[in-house]
């Protein structure tokens, strides 16, 4: 008889069928847990390159990105929320992994769109922003936030278009409507309704940090965006019988 000594996995058809759902959620959210700071970078050539999946999460200033994110990894500080949105101007990179050992990479890029912030950093950051999006070779996927109440500004727009292209070759893509707690359920269900014809085949979640809602969906279709099912099981099980 062989035993199987693949580590636990969200999308691993030999799981059970009376494991309960919570395991996959504390699969995934222990796997969020472990993020941890990497390197900041001004620019893109200064990122390093790397070769493990990339989930970059980018949205308006005051979207609620840095709580989106520190809820997510349930750590109060991971990612910086500046007391005045727009001026945090850096790429941060998170590595995600346990014991140490980097199975993924979160990237929080800047904030954009905030009036206070000069037009011409407006402008360089929004290209560079794109041109990461577009040219960064291990990005898996990309997590948009949105603030329902608001819906797409023209810069989201924008980034739709730019991103497009990468979605259709396969990219990962997600809208988060963050401050859900803010609706209430028939707006819930017209913000949902409105950001899935909006996504372009992506996928749209509510979430809410003071309501702990959409934060296990979330934490699972990352892991799995970052754990594609192909690779869970070896080669040699399928050779050693």
């Amino acid at each position: 008889m062989t035993t199987n000594t693949n580590p636990p996995s969200l999308s691993r058809p030999g799981l059970p069928s009376s494991t309960p759902e919570k395991s996959e959620s504390a699969i995934a959210m222990g796997w969020m847990h472990t993020a941890r700071f990497l390197t900041t970078a001004p620019q893109l050539h200064f990122l390093p390159k790397l070769d493990v999946p990339e989930i970059a999460f980018v949205g308006r200033s005051n979207a609620g990105k840095s709580t989106c994110i520190n809820t997510l990894t349930q750590q109060k500080q991971l990612a910086f929320a500046s007391k005045k949105p727009g001026r945090t101007q850096h790429i941060n990179l998170f590595a995600l992994g346990k014991q140490g050992v980097t199975d993924a990479i979160l990237t929080d890029l800047p904030g954009y769109g905030y009036a206070a912030v000069p037009k011409q950093d407006k402008i360089r950051w929004q290209q560079v922003m794109a041109n990461y999006l577009v040219t960064r070779e291990n990005l898996k996927g990309i997590v948009l936030m949105c603030d329902p109440r608001h819906g797409m500004t023209e810069l989201d727009e924008i980034l739709l278009d730019v991103i497009r292209p990468r979605v259709q070759e396969g990219l990962k893509f997600l809208i988060v409507l963050t401050k859900a707690d803010k609706l209430n359920r028939s707006e819930a269900t017209k913000a949902l309704s409105i950001a899935k014809l909006q996504a372009g085949g992506g996928e749209v979640m509510l979430f809410s940090a003071p309501k702990q809602k959409g934060i296990d969906d979330v934490a699972k279709l990352l892991w799995k965006w970052a754990h594609p099912s192909t690779p869970t099981t070896a080669p040699t099980d399928t050779t050693a019988q």
